[in-house]
């Protein structure tokens, strides 16, 4: 594919093991392989330029109004409450402690919109639970951290908002709708995991406490859970637009953490935009940098040379899917969602609407393809952060992480093959 490509690939892949951060990688890879054609001036000049433009979009102005939003929800007792809830629905289950945490992952994973807050929020209360109940501990850690995945699936995204900048401008709406079925499909096959595991190991039944107990807790979590119905809601009925329902979601989220709940102060507030700062200087920067990573592979022509390599090779529709989820798959074990899709969609899009496979079919099967690499080493960022929590290795959790890891690459291939798992909701709200 030429000297360019080779100095890419080779500099990105040497960066990557000297631990580099990867938006430094990124960055440093792509003034490499720019020097190999342009001048040193003229390559600086261009790089500052494509990430200027890639963060000039008014969609990206969603992505710190949910991040602010998600860290005031998980410092709002939102996970408590949610906890809560699963118990009084699912805790009377075989394993009951274990399906109370794949549904409260999922359901704070859709309200924060964060992997990592979903962990650190649902695994620093259920990982100790489970644990006091008898659960084995790199159990209870693996089914916290696949499960804490779900959340990038169902709205609110930011990672769905990357793939519509990255796509050329797939609906952010669509996108959100089309998200929810396979987010949901993966958490059932969690729990089925889950449950077989618990009935192997004759792990404890949870206790249900009856009618109005359970109407209780419903109530107290109804506020929480009304911010999915206000954020996708508005949007579908046309009410706001995505980026518009970032903002009203930070408004909704300090309402009720600061004034309902009360379990956030005024005090803490400086603490927690500083925190949002910081995450999004985080995500801005990668977005930045493989916008530009993004703009050098396109003037080496790799994107085109990739498609024609792959139909050449094959052109059966599945072969080549597989062939795609299998690339994803080996890219997410190394590399964050957020440069991954803004990277591999301009390489793989162009191929898969050639099969007659819509892009918003594709962001969703992409998507769901790397929240796996999320949860696989070595640079699994939920995965480090449930061993931190539950203060177990890497190496003790793979053991009951393949079980899961099987259940969502099911998932993944039924997504895949089945188009009306992703389509089906947002052709029925005229998408």
């Amino acid at each position: 594919m030429g000297g360019a490509v080779i100095v890419l690939v080779i500099s990105f892949v040497v960066l990557l093991l000297l631990n580099i951060p990867i938006s430094i990688s990124i960055g440093l890879s792509t003034l490499l392989t720019m020097l190999f054609t342009i001048d040193f001036g003229p390559a600086i000049t261009t790089i500052a330029q494509r990430m200027a433009s890639g963060l000039d979009s008014f969609a990206l102005l969603a992505i710190p109004f949910f991040i602010l939003s998600g860290i005031l929800m998980g410092r709002g007792g939102i996970a408590r409450r949610l906890i809560n809830l699963a118990k009084a629905l699912i805790g009377m289950l075989p394993g009951g402690l274990a399906h109370v945490s794949i549904v409260a992952a999922l359901l704070f994973g859709a309200i924060s919109g964060s992997a990592v807050a979903a962990t650190s929020a649902i695994g620093g209360f259920m990982i100790p639970s489970m644990n006091k109940e008898g659960y084995n501990k790199s159990f209870s850690t693996a089914t916290i951290v696949t499960s804490s995945t779900t959340g990038l699936l169902i709205p609110p995204s930011n990672v769905l908002i990357v793939y519509s900048l990255a796509s050329g401008g797939v609906s952010i709406a669509a996108l959100f709708i089309a998200g929810y079925l396979p987010g949901i499909l993966v958490g059932l096959f969690l729990m089925l995991v889950a449950g077989i595991y618990a009935y192997v190991h004759r792990y404890p039944t949870g206790k249900w406490n009856g009618v109005v107990d359970s109407l209780k807790k419903m109530l107290d979590a109804i506020p929480s859970l009304f911010m999915i119905i206000l954020v996708i809601g508005g949007i579908v009925a046309g009410v706001f637009t995505a980026t518009e329902a970032s903002a009203i979601a930070v408004i909704y989220a300090f309402l009720l953490s600061v004034f309902i709940y009360r379990e956030v102060s005024i005090k803490e507030l400086p603490d927690i935009l500083l925190k949002t700062v910081e995450t999004t200087a985080i995500v801005m920067l990668l977005i930045g940098t493989s916008t530009a990573m993004s703009w050098i592979m396109s003037y080496e022509n790799i994107p085109q040379q990739i498609s024609e390599a792959l139909i050449s090779f094959t052109n059966n529709k599945y072969m080549i899917l597989l062939l795609i989820n299998l690339l994803l798959l080996f890219v997410g074990t190394f590399m964050d969602m957020t440069p991954a899709i803004l990277i591999f969609t301009p390489i793989f899009l162009p191929v898969v609407t050639k099969l007659g496979i819509t892009p918003l079919h594709f962001g969703i099967i992409m998507v769901l393809n790397l929240c796996i690499g999320l949860v696989t080493p070595p640079v699994g960022s939920v995965l480090f952060v449930g061993c931190g929590i539950s203060r177990t290795s890497i190496t003790q959790l793979i053991r009951p992480l393949i079980p899961f890891y099987l259940a969502m690459i099911v998932a993944l291939m039924l997504v895949t093959y089945i188009p009306e798992i992703t389509l089906w909701l947002p052709q029925l709200f005229g998408y």
